[in-house]
Order: C-alpha cells, then structure tokens, then sequence
C-alpha cells in the first residue's frame, strides 16, 4: 500500500535531521528511499500548501475557495494542464523509466505523509476537506501549474490592444518586466575575486510572495549525491538553486517567449461536434464538458475544446457573434483564442533533468544535464570547485514567425506554425565576463533573441556596479548587494522634476527635497515615501491623458468582457503605466509640454497632501509585505507576516510595490542564496517565512525578522550539528522542541470540520491486527473524499468497479445517493490512518441484485474496493479482507455475506474462494455479468485473518 506503517524513519530507509531554524535534511541509503523521503517531508511539513497545489492542477480550488478560484479552475481545464501532465508522465515513463520511478517514489512519500500533515494542517479542518491521493504525474502537473503563466503570454493580449489603438509602432511600448513578471537576481565571482580562491554563486529569485514560501530550503544525501537547495513543495529534487559540493548552481527568469495565443474561428456541427478552421481548412476539433463545483454557488458547467493549435482558453463555437455586444467593439479580434505551449505539444517536461542536477558533479556535468531542460526557460550561472564556471540560457523556444512572439496570430495561416526547437544559444563555459564576473537579472542579455519583454538594465548595472567596488569578496560580504535599495530608474521623472516652473511654495520646497533625496528606497526614508506618492500622481495623469485614453480609458480591456478574469493582471491599465513610467515619461507620444504638466501638477497634488504638519511616513511604514495565503483565517497573528520593507521594484533589493495602486509588495525575494564552492558549510540562505508550512509552529515564520532585515543564515552541512527528528514519520510528535505545539485556540476544530478528515472521524469498527496495524472504518462523506475516491475508481485497475468512465460529478452524485439511504452504507478502511479501501454494504432485498438470485434472511452483501499502492505487500489483502468479514459478522443478524464481483475478474473470484466463499451461479446485471459468491458464519469462524487469504489486488 505504500505506507511505512509504525516503522521509524531509519527502518524505512531513511533519517530526518533538522537544524536550529527545522530545516530538513533527509539521509537515506538509496535515490529511490531518498526520493520517498522528500515526498514525505513535503507532505508532513507542507500539507496544506501541496495539497492547495494539487487542487490548482486539477482545476478544483473553487469547491472549497468558492467563487473567487473558479476563474484560476476555468482556466486550469481548459488549458488542459492535468491531461498535459499525464501525457508528460506517460512519455517519462516509456524513455525514462528510472526517473518516472524516482517521481513515483516521490509520490508513495506524499501519499504516507498527508494523513498526519492534514491533522497538523488547521486548514483542511477550516476549509472542510480531506487530502486527496497523489498520482504519479501529479508533481509533473504541480510544476507546470506553477509556470504556466510564468512567461506572460497575457501579455500579447495587452499588446494587441495597444497595436489595435495605438498603432503596431507602439506595440512595445510598454514593453518591461510588468505586474505579471517573475525575475530574479543572480551573480557570479570567479575565484580571482573571492579572499578563498574559489567561486561565490548569490541571487534571490523574484516571486509573489506566498505564505507558507514556494521554496522549501532542503538537503538531500545518499550514496549517490548530497546536495543543499531550494526545492518547491511538491515537486521531487532541487531544480533552480542548489549546491552539490563540488559543483552548484543557479538560475533566473530568462524572459523567454515560448507560448503563443492564436484566433481561432470555431463553429458547431449538426452533431453538436465543433470544427477549427485550420491551415488546411476546416477541421474537427476535441470538446467535452466539465463542471466546477463552488463552494457557496451553483456548479458551472464549461466547454473544453482543443484545435490543431492547442486548447481553447478563451470563447468558443458563436463567440465571434458575440463580438457584437454593446460593450465589445466592432473591430475587436475574435474571441475565440487557443494556447500553444511546449509541454502540450512535444509531452516533455524536462523532469529527466532533476535526478542529473542532483547527480553532478561538475560543471560539465550541469550543462550536459541543462541540454534537456523545458521550462520555464531559464539563464543559468554554476561554478565548480575546480574553477569551471557556466552561464548559459537553458529551456524549450519554438522556433517561429517573431509575430508569435509579439500577438495573437491567426489559426488558419500556416505561416505562424512552429517549425521546431530553437537552436542553442552561445554559453560560456571558461571564465565570466573577463572581470570575474557574469550577472544576470532579467535584463536583455543572453536570451535577447527569444523574448521581448525585458527587464530594464537597472539591477544588473547597480550589481556589476557594487562588485565592482571591492577586489576581494567573502560569502558574508553578499549581503550588501542583496539589500542594496538604489532606485536608479527614479532618474528621469526626477530629472522632468527639474525642469518644472512656476510651483507654489510648497510644491517647489518638495521639488528642491526630491532632488537633492539620495534615490535610496530605504525603510527609514521619508523621502523615499514622497517619491512614491509623487510616481503615483504622475501615473494617473499619463494613463488619463487623451493619447492613452483609447487604451487605458472606457475600452481598457480590463473591464471588457472579451478576456478572462485571470488575465486582469497583465491588462489592467495603470499597473501598465507605472511599469513603464521610465519609457513614458521621456517618449514622444506625449508633447513635452504636457508631460511637464502632469509633473506639475502631481508635484502641487503631493505637496498638498502632506502640507499642514502632515509629515510622510518613512517608506518601510507604508511599503509593507502583503503575502498571499490560500486559507489566512488560520494564522494565529497574521500581522506579525506584514513587515515593513526597504527597496523597490528597480531596486536590487526587488521589492515590487504597483505604481498608481499601492504601496505594499506581493513581490519581492522569495529567498536569498550564496553558495561557496570554498568551504559549502560557509554558504548563506533565507527564505521569507520559514521551514514549517502549519501556522503557529515555531519554525513557521521563525526566518522573516532575518529575511525582513537583510540578514542570511548559515547552512548547516554537518550532521553532528543536525538534531535527529525523533518521531517517527507516520506520528511526529509536535511537542518535540523543533515542532513546538500551536496555541492551543488554533488546534480546537469543531465536530463538523474535523469529520472532513477521515482520521479524525468518528470509527464505525475497529481492529488491531498483528502483521497489519490498525484498522478502521469510519463512514465516507461524498464531498469531503470526492478526490480521494475518484482518482481510486477512475485507475484502469479499478476497471471492474464499474466507474472508470465517471466523471468526479458522477461519482459524487452516486455516493451521495448511497449516503442518504439506509439499507446500502459505504465506508473508509483506514490502516493506521491512512485510507487503503473503500467497503460498501447493502441488504441484497432491497438492492436490485436481490432481483437476480433468491435472498435468504440474514443475507449481507458487500463491495470492497483496495486502494492503490507501489507494491503487493504479501498477505495484505487477506488480512484486511478477514477485518472486514469480522465487522460484517460483528452483527449477529447477519448470517451470510453474498459478493458479486465481475465474472471477468478472474483474480477476484479466486480470492474470494481462497477466503473460504462458496461460489454460486453466474447472473445478468444491468452493468455487467456477475459470479456469485457465498460466506456462512461458521466458516467465516473458521478461515479467520491470515496471509493465507490473498495478497492481490482488484
């Protein structure tokens, strides 16, 4: 069943350590035992937030967020990123067959971890859910769900309109890394530059910041590879940041565009089918439908639809009519769009990559391993020990038209069709830049040729800038760089500032304050504050100014109903503006003059604002940390995760506020790094938050006073200075110092919330079972273990349950009809916890099957249904089967227990023979043809429990 039942963590072949800050570093004897341990790791440390992962992937957030998440689960069908994948794992397995292994282990570790995640996790029990069971391509999903945005195809949508109202001059004029942008930070020093003699690695990857984080800081050892990282929950190894030793590397966000959008005409047939008009005319086009259940709402029923290009995220058959609303106009573009993106066509998601970064050893290695990688498309630095130093671009880009990368572009034109992968660019692979330095952080660089939006040069500059001011560097000395809070992208509204005339008394006070400010966004800056106001008011101006006014006014695409809600962010006018402030603010668009106004004017609007001893505030009060949380009722002190920050969106120091909307940051370092190939116990890591994803543990949040002042902390390589996890994996005791109990408030649920969690509901029938643990049966709530009991019938083995075919709303619908019946019951069996089966019961009179043989009084019927798992683990099923003839005989009315398994199953049939049942005639049911199969109390009494009975599955 894959479950490591009472063993502790060493007789499962594996050790958990943690250091002071409860960061995990797992030691197994095996890749394979290792994997398994992350997987169980993630799931007891970050329960809440992989299963929310999960969620997304399947498009089914909404059943528990309620109506907020059904735009993010509309597009998570349509987009198809589940199937995608499963496509990607099935490709995996059939060339890869070691790593699909690897991930599959990964998965057995999750699937043992959830049920003691979940009862330490207070949001299952506040949100009303159980976990759900992981599949083998589920982190495969979880990793393209998390970056399928990630390259902003949104973006050409903003960009069309802009073309469309502007002209196609000015369709990169916003061009910049905008409200939508992952970037990162990353440098390199060649040994010639650090006081040891060998390479310093340091950066921080720019994300939105959640809560729990989106990296996981980890140490994985066996044999084979013993590496350091940042890992993201629910996904197996280190991907993006890791040290290995003797080699280590990093990468950032190359800006890369490799999705494209495409305007589909569609239409229906008679049949009700629908048809893509393609390059070569007219042609049939995938569709089903799927419905969204939401929480506090009537479910939604949705159309998914794949042409030749990809699948339809936007629109469908008649959407070009609808063009015709009040509030579309007569030349916007079709509706009707379609998604192309790399893993969907090609069904490769460079997972092959993951076990060879964990398993290099060099340079050479990494960059032969980084060959294979997909997305999202990265540049990346590394250095070995033997002073080999890379930095490369590495990712899947189509190779095609450079329209696709600018707009949407037409379906049926062959032109825009991909015509393979785009060639390697140069790397290099000997030394840095000749300085002893390489940097990137999103700017236009190596990756120039494949994207189009990029960052303004402003990070890297100031980096190379601050390097450059010493000969010699130490890891500690990194931390400088990573908090340095110049904003040089200030300069030219400063310098337009300048130029302003005839201000009022307190309006030039302010001009003459602004100017002679040291553009640092320090937290303790006032000045940093009024130019942030100051930006603001010129934001609105130019975004109300009559040039714009076709884009940003009453046709801002934003308030259109021809995109999707989930898209607002890449067109939302304003956030558009303050983004581009820099270009705006000099571009001949606007008449000079009228730029100087809106300068003027923001300037009087400013100074009247804090006028009458109404002193700004230092920038750290108002530039505050606002994380995002999936579930934050549960936070025992949600203040306590909003500290105020330095820096700003220019700033190395990234901490993304939104110009003309607000001050706080959603973005901003989601952890800091500095690897030493030196000494690899002299590195340097944070991460916004903590080691811990359950609110109110101690190593929670235990890191953001560190990450909020700048501050990094020592990574800790060995082992005699980690503190063993005592517990074992399946009971870990949370009164263990490194897992300190919650306050008590946050751990008292109320009945309702806790029956959500099938361990903590209320038990029907227990037994202890010497070979087996403990076995229980608690009764299944339909909603509450709809994932669960879905993903267990839809698997090819569970074929002759009969509900292969179902969708979740069907199985949902057929066992809330069992539920509300009195004579049919279905149950739970949990092993020590953890659900491994599904058992129903029925009286045979009141069931059709009694309909098809003559029912005698005392006759019970039952179904069992065993869980999936990774390996027949010997005598399991007839221990757990005699379990349950002993519930069904707990009853003394109950005098013989009648099956009815498929005929077909052959292995079925022999097991219920093994287990003492006396076969009866074959019979004709509705769904399919039956074998009868009897068990009279005195021979149940009999066979008793033993592995004699069977250890097959279904």
């Amino acid at each position: 069943m894959g479950t490591v039942g009472a063993s502790t963590a060493s007789e499962a072949g594996f050790d958990v350590f943690r250091d002071d800050w409860g960061i995990p570093h797992l030691r197994a004897d095996s890749a394979l035992a290792l994997a398994r341990a992350q997987g169980h790791n993630a799931a007891t440390d970050r329960a809440w937030q992989i299963e929310t992962e999960r969620h997304r992937l399947q498009g089914t957030t909404a059943a528990f967020l309620g109506e907020e998440a059904l735009a993010w689960d509309r597009f998570a069908r349509q987009a198809r990123l589940e199937d995608t994948a499963r496509h990607c794992f099935d490709r995996l397995s059939r060339l890869a067959p070691d790593t699909a292994a690897w991930v599959t282990a990964y998965v057995d570790g999750v699937n043992t971890g959830l049920g003691e995640g979940a009862l330490a996790a207070p949001e299952f029990a506040a949100a009303g859910i159980a976990p759900g069971r992981w599949q083998p391509w589920t982190p495969l999903g979880v990793w393209l769900s998390t970056h399928i945005l990630f390259a902003g195809f949104p973006t050409k949508l903003w960009r069309e309109e802009v073309a469309r109202r502007l002209g196609d001059d000015a369709i990169t004029l916003f061009a910049t890394d905008g409200p939508g942008t992952s970037g990162s930070n990353g440098w390199l020093l060649t040994g010639d530059r650090t006081v040891t003699g060998a390479a310093v690695i340091a950066g921080d990857p720019h994300r939105f910041i959640e809560d729990p984080g989106v990296y996981q800081q980890i140490r994985l050892a066996c044999p084979e590879f013993d590496v350091v990282g940042l890992a993201v929950p629910g996904v197996p190894g280190i991907a993006h940041f890791g040290h290995a030793g003797g080699v280590a590397w990093a990468i950032t966000n190359a800006m890369a565009d490799y999705q494209d959008l495409y305007r589909e005409q569609l239409r229906r047939t008679e049949d009700g089918g629908v048809e893509a008009l393609g390059p070569q005319g007219w042609e049939t086009a995938a569709a089903h439908t799927e419905t969204i259940a939401v929480a506090g709402a009537e479910p939604v029923t949705i159309e998914i639809i794949e042409t030749g290009r990809g699948p339809v995220i936007t629109g469908g058959p008649g959407a070009e009519a609808e063009a015709d609303a009040p509030d579309i106009e007569a030349d916007a573009p079709s509706l009707s769009l379609s998604l192309r993106y790399p893993p969907r066509v090609t069904g490769e998601l460079g997972f092959e990559v993951l076990p060879a970064l964990l398993r290099a050893r060099t340079v050479a290695d990494l960059d032969t391993a980084l060959d294979g990688w997909v997305e999202p498309v990265n540049v990346v630095l590394a250095a070995d020990t033997a002073g080999a130093t890379l930095h490369r671009v590495a990712g899947y880009v189509p190779l095609r038209p450079r329209d696709n990368q600018l707009r949407v572009v037409p379906a049926q034109d062959p032109a825009y069709a991909w015509r393979g992968r785009h060639s390697p660019l140069p790397r290099t692979v000997s030394g840095a830049d000749g300085t002893g330095t390489a940097v990137m952080a999103n700017e236009r660089g190596l990756a120039a040729p494949l994207g189009v939006e990029f960052a303004p040069a402003h990070r890297a500059e100031r980096i190379r800038e601050l390097l450059d001011g010493e000969e010699r560097w130490t890891a500690k000395g990194m931390a400088g760089i990573h908090t340095d809070t110049h904003l040089a992208s200030a300069r030219p509204l400063l310098g337009l500032l300048a130029e302003t005339a005839e201000l009022g008394p307190e309006a030039a006070e302010l001009r003459g304050r602004l100017l002679r400010w040291d553009r640092h966004m320090d937290a303790g800056s006032a000045d940093a504050t009024l130019y942030s106001a100051l930006r603001a008011e010129v934001v609105h101006r130019l975004a109300a100014h009559p040039v714009l006014s076709a884009v940003t006014g009453a046709a801002d695409p934003v308030r259109s109903t021809a995109h999707p809600e989930l898209f607002r962010p890449w067109l939302a006018a304003v956030p558009r503006v303050g983004y581009a402030l820099e270009t705006l603010i000099g571009h001949e668009l606007f008449p000079y003059q009228d730029r100087l106004a809106a300068v003027s004017e923001a300037v009087e609007a400013v100074a009247a604002r804090y006028g009458d001893g109404n002193a700004p505030r230092p920038w750290g009060e108002v530039h505050r940390l606002a994380p995002w949380q999936v579930w934050p009722g549960t936070d025992p002190d949600p203040e306590a995760s909003r500290p105020g920050l330095a820096g700003d969106h220019d700033c190395v120091l990234s901490t993304s506020s939104v110009p003309g909307i607000t001050d706080h940051s959603a973005r901003g370092p989601a952890a800091r790094y500095v690897w030493d190939l030196a000494h690899r116990e002299d590195s340097l890591w944070v991460t916004p938050f903590g080691a811990s994803g359950i609110p109110g543990d101690a190593h929670h949040r235990d890191q953001l006073p560190l990450w909020a002042r700048g501050e990094l902390a020592s990574v800790v390589t060995d082992w005699n200075l980690l503190h063993r996890d005592r517990s074992d994996p399946l009971h870990r005791d949370r009164s263990d110092p490194l897992h300190r109990d919650r306050p008590e408030e946050t751990t008292e649920v109320t009945a309702a919330a806790r029956a959500s969690v099938p361990a903590q509901r209320e038990t029907v029938y227990e037994q202890e079972v010497d070979g087996l643990g403990t076995v229980r049966l608690v009764a299944i709530d339909p909603a509450a273990d709809l994932d669960l009991i879905h993903s267990w019938v839809s698997e090819e083995r569970a074929r002759f349950w009969g509900m292969s075919e179902s969708s979740r709303e069907e199985v949902l619908e057929a066992y809330t009809f069992l539920d509300s019946l009195t004579t049919h019951h279905g149950y739970l069996a949990l092993r020590d916890g953890i659900p491994v089966a599904i058992f129903q019961t029925y009286d045979p009179a009141e069931d059709p099957l009694g309909e098809c043989y003559e029912v005698l009084p005392g006759d019970f019927g039952v179904h069992l249904l065993i869980g999936p798992g990774d390996r027949a683990e010997r005598g399991f099923t007839g221990y757990l089967l005699a379990v349950l003839v002993s519930h069904a005989f707990s009853d003394p009315a109950h005098l013989r227990i009648v099956v009815e398994p498929d005929a077909r199953n052959e292995r079925a049939v022999a097991r219920m023979v093994r287990a003492g049942f006396e076969l009866g005639p074959e019979i004709e049911k509705p769904e399919k043809r039956a074998r009868l199969a009897f068990l009279r109390r005195p021979a149940a009494v009999q066979s008793g429990p033993g592995p004699g009975l069977s250890n097959e599955r279904p």
